[in-house]
């Protein structure tokens, strides 16, 4: 038998008032990728049979440089907000879901970080 009353039992187990702000950067980042996917698919589509020097170029005009940025920015960032939501749901273990957290948070950082840095070496002819 426990003296604790039922709003102590339940205390620190409710919202943390961050669900909703996840949740519309998530909406958000999944309406943002409609078009980027869209024009990332026929820009590609119209390449194909080009030279590699006018995929370069193609990559180089800073509209282009722009666009790829925005996409490998945005599509992680909605990529790492869905394992994020997949790993709180299904790790129940406190230590290896923090863990799993921070590595695909890294992981995230990371693989848009090394995208983000191709095309700009491309535009910029590094």
């Amino acid at each position: 038998m426990s003296l604790r009353t039922p709003i102590k039992i339940a205390r620190g187990l409710g919202s943390a008032k961050d669900g909703v702000h996840h949740w519309w950067v998530q909406r958000v980042t999944a309406v943002a990728l409609v078009p980027l996917v869209v024009w990332f698919v026929f820009a590609v589509a119209s390449l194909s049979g080009a030279d590699y020097a006018s995929v370069r170029a193609w990559v180089g005009q800073p509209f282009t440089t722009v666009m790829l940025v925005l996409l490998i920015a945005v599509a992680f960032h909605h990529a790492q907000l869905g394992l994020q939501v997949v790993i709180e749901d299904y790790v129940s273990a406190k230590g290896p879901q923090i863990a799993a957290l921070i590595l695909v948070k890294f992981l995230a950082v990371l693989m848009a970080v090394i995208g983000i840095v191709a095309v700009l070496r491309i535009a910029f002819g590094g």
